[in-house]
């Protein structure tokens, strides 16, 4: 008796996760989407850092493929992102006794725009910004660069997929 209860949960444990089929563990829905595809993000501020454009357009398109089941295409896909760099600023933060600045901030602002080809009410154009902090005695170059551009885009491209297909 405890065995056919055992395998009778089990079965309705299953269906019902197999019955939510579009819902992904990692909080992503994308319904009936098999592809994406991600256009590449120009950089069209007035500061340009080189590195900057490709670095974001690969880590848009990685977080997907990591998080989803949606297959990466180059067109034609049933969801697709496309945009650009608004903004590369560095701005002082905080001031030292001396009035100078003890911090500065990176700031990087995107416009995306997101088409849903099977939910075109799903459709979004948005601007996405965040920044990161760092001493103002320290070069934005090298390391610095890099620590401030990873922190900034893994939370850029997290706001993009939560407000794409995370919903929220």
């Amino acid at each position: 008796m405890k065995k056919q209860l055992l395998i009778a949960l089990l079965i309705i444990s299953t269906l019902g996760l197999v019955g939510c089929g579009a819902y992904s563990f990692t909080g992503g829905n994308v319904g009936d989407a098999k592809t994406i595809q991600v256009d590449y993000f120009p950089n069209q501020a007035a500061l340009v850092e080189p590195q900057l454009s490709p670095l974001f357009t690969q880590e848009l398109q990685d977080l997907f493929i990591r998080q989803t089941s949606l297959s990466l295409v180059p067109s034609g896909g049933d969801m697709r992102f496309e945009g650009e760099i608004t903004g590369y600023r560095v701005n002082p933060m905080s001031a030292t006794s001396q009035q100078t600045a003890a911090q500065n901030r990176l700031t990087i602002s995107i416009n995306v725009r997101f088409f849903n080809r099977l939910k075109p009410d799903d459709d979004f154009e948005k601007q996405f910004s965040f920044y990161s902090d760092f001493a103002a005695d320290a070069q934005l170059t090298g390391s610095v660069l890099d620590a401030a551009l990873e922190e900034i885009i893994d939370r850029l491209t997290q706001d993009i997929f939560n407000s794409s297909v995370g919903k929220w």
